[in-house]
């Protein structure tokens, strides 16, 4: 595979996961990649480089931006409703979806995209100033960002502050240990349920992703949910779904929630036509015949596909419309109605956050 250069030397910060081949070439050990790179030289992520003696992180302390969202909006249904949580990416990725949603972040090859540079502690402290619960690693994958995002979440629970990540759980056996010892909940997407789609679409292998989900889910403590983007013509056939769903069901727990979310055409898979709201539908039946509990589809306006029923007696014990809970009957993390528990981390009462997006600066909130 061929590796990016650049024209500028490789600055930053040491990076962790590599070693070095016998033809003085670095490996970068973070992801299934293994990028072999000499003096100069990125990985496919654009921000893990070589400057011929270690891997440096290039966009170490420095952001593409950061928003407080809707715990929702991640998306993640069953850690904390309602509350807000400070959501923040840089910039590269180290996958190649043709389909990407965020593009211009993931992407970018423009640093100057990072205007907001903050440590560690400095966004810990803004949280918990603007009353957010948790700490997002989003917009783009934070695997390529290990080392911050692990300094990240150290400071964040010095204040009781808990993280969240948003990824495709493209990532090799040691960091991903350390990555889900930080992280108190995940969304995982899981793009498609074939190695052509993986390949052709993704530019990544589906295993690894499985076994990423499996760790998570059977090796930690870490909440995890799951997201697939369904692309019509690609990954949204009734065999595909059913597969999908099935595995989820049988490797994971059929109580792992899983959201459907609609594709719009984006990047390079402009020629696609939005997802139809009847394919969700589709796949949510299907889901919930494979003896999913949780099932939830995403990017439409569909209160009932959003919200959430007890397994046990089928009564509605979380009403959303959008990111707006508009019901609440759970007591204890249990339905009020037949005492049937929810999992997930519930507190007694759901934020009222609601459906805004603030985008905040943290200058004022240095450490």
């Amino acid at each position: 595979m061929t590796r990016s250069t650049h024209d500028e030397p490789v600055t930053g910060r040491p990076g962790r996961f590599w070693h070095r081949l016998e033809d003085g070439r670095i490996q970068c050990d973070l992801c299934p990649r293994f990028c072999k790179l000499r003096a100069g030289q990125r990985g496919l992520c654009f921000v893990r480089g070589s400057d011929g003696e270690d891997i440096l992180l290039t966009t170490y302390g420095r952001s593409s931006g950061f928003c407080i969202d809707p715990i929702e909006k991640k998306p993640l249904n069953h850690f904390l409703p309602g509350t807000p949580v400070l959501s923040f990416g840089t910039a590269g990725c180290n996958l190649a979806c043709k389909f990407c949603q965020n593009w211009d972040i993931s992407k970018s090859r423009e640093f100057d995209r990072l205007m907001d540079e903050a440590a560690p502690e400095t966004i810990a402290h803004a949280a918990k100033a603007y009353g957010c619960r948790s700490v997002a690693f989003t917009y783009n994958d934070p695997v390529i960002f290990h080392e911050y995002a692990m300094d990240v979440a150290a400071a964040c629970h010095d204040e009781d502050i808990r993280t969240v990540a948003v990824t495709a759980g493209y990532v090799t056996p040691e960091p991903r240990a350390e990555f889900y010892r930080a992280m108190d909940a995940a969304n995982v997407d899981l793009k498609g349920f074939t190695e052509r789609f993986y390949r052709e679409i993704c530019g990544a292998e589906l295993e690894a992703v499985k076994e990423t989900l499996a760790y998570i889910r059977h090796e930690t403590r870490t909440w995890l949910e799951i997201t697939t983007l369904l692309i019509p013509g690609e990954n949204d056939s009734n065999a595909e779904i059913d597969a999908l769903t099935r595995w989820i069901a049988d490797a994971l727990g059929p109580e792992v929630p899983l959201h459907f979310t609609a594709f719009h055409p984006d990047w390079r898979m402009l020629d696609r036509p939005p997802t139809p709201p009847a394919t969700l539908t589709r796949a949510r039946a299907i889901a919930t015949a494979n003896g999913l509990a949780y099932v939830y589809t995403g990017n439409i306006h569909d209160p009932k596909g959003q919200s959430t029923y007890c397994p046990g007696c089928r009564r509605l014990v979380i009403g959303r419309d959008g990111y707006v809970i508009t019901e609440w009957h759970l007591k204890d993390g249990a339905c009020t109605s037949c005492g049937h528990a929810v999992p997930g981390q519930f507190e007694s009462r759901p934020g009222e956050w609601g459906a805004r997006r603030q985008p905040v600066r943290l200058a004022n909130f240095a450490a």
